[in-house]
């Protein structure tokens, strides 16, 4: 264990000791929800029981509203139903989907009798145990109570609303979140038949994806994931095959409709997505969605990306909230030798009203400064020098004064511009600009900048702040040697632009091997142009052919990406003609879905809080990030390396690594109220984890670096778009997920 790992601040809660204290003086009625999962707790977890049922990836694992009972839908098409009790599998349900069951629930209310089931056929199936005679067997073979069939793509998530024992809503890739009420109807026809009108759809947003926040809703939206809030539960979330969450208000919505008529998407409560993400013309989308405990913040999982937390608070006054025009402000603010003098004096104002704070923790914040400063300086162990840092930030920043808060965020800037890992440069100027709001002729801010602008492709940009710290440096300055560089780099840079721009633009060659997923989704043409601006006007116009390597093996080492297919393919896409009217050759008649763009109203999303970082999610769309316990202080989520990770909520800093499977975490669900975790992925397994008293290690498992296998994941998050295909994403495509868009074939 090194200096840096030794030196910890506090955690937010306290002492178990303390809270035990706190009870006996002042008798705290919330001392079992704070004690739950308590850091001491947390820090000790460690797999207790592995629990065998299954035949087949477990890829949704629910608990019922006490905690007696745990629920499992896996490939097998069988639900299980486990005691908590005696870790025991009480029944195995034959459920008759035909594909892999994604979610799975008990439906509130019901003595835990009544079940529900979503699947990749397209169905949800609800099974209401209190019919069985008699003593229940292990093995169940029952008639469903209803079958739903009204989706025609998979059914990825299932919700249900605490003391509600009538109605479950279903999220499926159709595009479509359902409402079904078991007091109308125990069943419905498939999809697309003729006689088909199930009038449950809740939300129609066939129409509702975004490429950026300022583009208009026109592309299907794959839906991937919903919850219900237990606090309001009005209130829904859904993610799918955008970047953006949406909250909508179930009580502001159109009346339920049928699926033959397709309608505009109606307008969302709130909407959800880092700032640095909602201008992402690559394709990014959301794998899970989840609110807190207490309602008052939303959890996003993206696949290539990494987790973030969002304040949804209906009362607060903290979240950020930006526009498509803000997005592009925040990303480049005039360098100091181009602001207006008025400016400058305001600026200054505030920074030297602000000041007065006392120093806290002055000898901590010194040791801290000496880890991030030396890993700045020698390249190495950037992430130890990162989490330096962010302790002082995260922890205690309101109680630090300013210069010292200042300086934390221009080292911090410095060391994720080395590290470069995934958006990093994006943190690194959402730092910059922190540091010049406190000190507006700060030069390590502006040179930070620079060098962030200059990674971005931004060259003008960076060659203006780099002016800047030209101007603000004095003479004889030893950082004038960085300045110099950055400006010899951004003229080589643009030589190289203007050379690229003489020549025409190179064309890519994708013979044997395709260079990134986007090329895919967002190509401008066949020649393989990968501007952003063509992407963006992109319809797919023009037909492709190309091959593609890739490989599975179940034998490959941990250090080697999990679920990449080897093989020859060829893929050939090209627009469909019906693309706009799909659902009417389905299902009947259907109304235009155009958007008046004179009507359009510029959308208003919220910015993260906080950001996890550590796991890979690439691999599967179905991975989790949840809140642990009823307080919902820490944070967990599933990842590609077999792993999943836990770090504290407020400071974003990593607690612990736990190894969950054999290849890939996706589920993980914390115990209503004892401190246990049930996990799930590739494994035919369920993993039980519970605090052991020997488990003194950040590392349950092998025992392995972790700051090496956190630079493992972060490697294949970067590389994913450039050199892998998903095995997720090929599986769509065999089974012809993605007709909206393409047509595929397989050789």
């Amino acid at each position: 264990m090194d200096e840096a790992e030794k030196l910890r601040w506090p955690f937010s809660d306290g002492s178990v000791t303390d809270l035990l204290d706190a009870r006996s003086l002042h008798g705290s009625p919330a001392i079992k929800k704070r004690v739950q999962f308590h850091s001491s707790l947390v820090q000790k977890l460690a797999l207790e029981k592995e629990m065998e049922g299954h035949t087949g990836c477990v890829n949704a694992v629910a608990w019922n509203s006490n905690g007696s009972l745990l629920i499992s839908g896996s490939d097998d098409t069988r639900i299980n139903i486990w005691s908590y009790n005696n870790r025991e599998l009480l029944h195995n349900i034959d459920t008759g989907h035909s594909a892999n069951i994604f979610c799975t629930k008990f439906v509130p209310e019901t003595c835990d009798d009544v079940v529900v089931s979503g699947a990749g056929d397209a169905e949800v199936r609800v099974f209401n145990m209190s019919r069985l005679s008699g003593r229940r067997p292990r093995e169940i073979s029952m008639e469903p109570a209803a079958v739903y069939q009204c989706h025609s793509r998979r059914v990825k998530k299932l919700a249900v609303e605490i003391g509600n024992p009538n109605v479950v809503w279903s999220a499926s890739e159709d595009g479509t979140l359902r409402q079904h009420d078991f007091r109308e109807c125990s069943s419905c026809p498939r999809a697309g038949s003729a006689n088909q009108e199930c009038r449950n759809v809740l939300l129609d947003l066939r129409c509702g994806a975004k490429k950026s926040l300022a583009d208009l809703p026109k592309h299907p939206l794959a839906l991937k994931s919903c919850d219900i809030s237990s606090v309001r539960p009005h209130e829904i979330l859904i993610g799918g095959s955008d970047a953006f969450a949406r909250l909508y208000d179930r009580r502001m919505l159109p009346p339920l409709s049928s699926c033959q008529t397709k309608t505009k998407p109606p307008p969302c409560v709130k909407m959800f997505c880092p700032s640095h993400l909602a201008d992402n013309k690559t394709y990014l989308h959301l794998t899970h969605v989840s609110f807190s405990p207490n309602g008052k913040e939303v959890l996003l999982s993206y696949s290539g990306e990494h987790v973030y937390l969002f304040d949804a608070d209906p009362d607060s006054t903290s979240s950020v909230r930006y526009t498509a025009d803000y997005v592009r402000e925040q990303s480049f603010l005039p360098p100091f030798h181009k602001v207006p003098a008025k400016e400058h004096a305001q600026q200054r104002k505030i920074s030297v009203n602000t000041t007065s704070k006392k120093m806290f923790g002055v000898d901590m914040c010194r040791k801290f400064m000496q880890i991030a400063t030396r890993a700045l300086e020698m390249g190495k162990n950037l992430m130890r020098g990162v989490d330096a840092c962010s302790e002082v930030l995260e922890s205690v920043g309101p109680d630090i004064d300013d210069h010292v808060m200042h300086d934390f965020l221009c080292a911090r800037a410095g060391l994720y511009l080395k590290r470069k890992w995934k958006n990093d440069v994006y943190m690194a100027i959402r730092d910059c600009n922190r540091a010049r709001n406190i000190d507006p002729t700060s030069y390590q801010a502006h040179l930070y900048m620079s060098e962030a602008l200059l990674q971005l492709g931004r060259l003008r940009e960076a060659f203006e702040y780099a002016e800047a710290v030209n101007s603000l440096l004095p003479p004889h300055s030893e950082l004038r040697k960085q300045v110099d560089d950055i400006i010899q780099r951004v003229a080589s840079a643009e030589l190289e632009k203007n050379r690229t721009d003489q020549n025409g633009n190179a064309k890519a060659d994708t013979h044997g091997k395709l260079r990134s997923l986007s090329d895919v989704l967002f190509r401008s043409d066949v020649s393989g142009s990968s501007s952003q601006e063509g992407r963006e006007d992109s319809d797919y116009d023009d037909e492709m052919e190309l091959d593609y390597e890739t490989s599975v093996s179940g034998d490959e080492s941990r250090d080697n990406d999990q679920g990449v297919l080897r093989g020859s393919l060829s893929f050939r896409f090209h627009q469909r003609e019906d693309q706009t009217n799909e659902h009417a050759g389905e299902n009947g008649s259907t109304e235009s879905a155009h958007i008046d763009d004179s009507a359009f109203q510029p959308d208003v999303a919220i910015d993260m809080k906080q950001r996890y970082v550590a796991h890979c999610n690439v691999g599967t769309d179905i991975k989790q990030a949840s809140f642990l316990g009823d307080q919902g202080e820490f944070i967990a989520s599933g990842s590609d390396d077999g792993r999943w990770f836990i770090w504290e909520k407020k400071t974003g800093r990593l607690i612990k690594m736990l190894a969950g499977d054999g290849a890939v975490v996706n589920c993980i669900q914390s115990h209503p109220f004892d401190c246990t975790v049930a996990t799930s992925g590739i494994d035919n397994t369920i993993k039980l984890w519970t605090p052991d008293a020997n488990a003194t290690s950040m590392v349950a498992g092998p025992e392995v670096d972790v700051y090496c296998a956190i630079e493992n994941n972060q490697r294949k998050l970067c590389r994913n778009r450039q050199i892998l295909l998903p095995f997720e994403f090929l599986e769509r495509f065999r089974m012809h997920e993605f007709a909206e868009r393409f047509e595929c074939a397989q050789s």
